[in-house]
């Protein structure tokens, strides 16, 4: 499996340690500042696009995808409604696999979560927290709304970011929080609050090795598969 690695920050490490331990893959370029500049510029015929890096480098990947017919693993977060609508678009003629978090717990999470909010969401008050290190440039994460998307995917509630002064007794609404500290590599907890209990739904990562490795997963997932838009969902069925 020939691979084009978009990033080469510390995930984008990571994903070359991997693959350098395995036996069946090669990564061909690094599209990053002082390397190759745009997905286009990398020699050779790519089977994988990984990318994370930052969303100005799409069209670059979608472009260098359709010319090789590669997949596409998309990790960066941050798009434009506009860049997510060129990513649907593109699944109808390549394989894209999109996700704000590659763990294989917060997929679990997120199953989770999607299920039991059905039954509490009209009696129990639902807050999300994430926390991440203080060199993110993002905030709340793609987690995190991943996960609001997963409580309420019809958007019935108000989404509320972070409050300050006299807000008044909560109406229909979901809070999401954003905390940034030290070199957390990523925490995210759904609250439900009930009438004297409270039901929490918790993920922490202690490193960013669990995304790598749930990135190279799906790599090996849908580099076979047909054309499509695939999330983690699909790699753990």
């Amino acid at each position: 499996m020939n691979i084009i690695l978009c990033g080469y920050g510390r995930m984008g490490l990571m994903i070359e340690q991997i693959v350098l331990q395995s036996e069946d893959m090669q990564i061909i370029g690094v599209v990053h500042p002082g390397l190759y500049e745009n997905a286009l510029d990398v020699p050779g015929k790519a089977d994988v696009i990984i990318d994370f890096s930052y969303p100005g480098n799409l069209d670059g990947i979608l472009a260098r995808a359709e010319k090789d017919g590669a997949a596409v693993v998309i990790g960066t977060t941050g798009y434009t409604e506009e860049q997510l609508a060129k990513l649907r678009e593109a699944s109808k003629t390549l394989r894209v696999m999109h996700s704000s978090n590659y763990s294989v717990g917060v997929a679990i999470l997120r199953k989770a979560v999607a299920m039991v909010a059905p039954a509490l969401k009209d009696s129990f008050d639902i807050e999300i927290t994430e926390t991440h290190h203080n060199q993110k440039v993002d905030a709340p994460s793609g987690t995190a709304k991943m996960l609001l998307k997963a409580v309420d995917p019809d958007d019935s509630f108000d989404h509320v970011y972070g409050r300050e002064g006299i807000t008044g007794a909560r109406g229909r609404e979901i809070g999401i929080h954003a905390l940034r500290g030290g070199t957390v590599a990523g925490e995210h907890t759904v609250f439900f609050f009930g009438q004297d209990e409270t039901l929490e739904f918790h993920h922490s990562a202690a490193s960013r090795r669990i995304f790598a490795a749930g990135a190279i997963r799906a790599a090996r997932f849908v580099v076979d598969k047909p054309a499509g838009l695939y999330n983690m969902d699909d790699v753990l069925a």
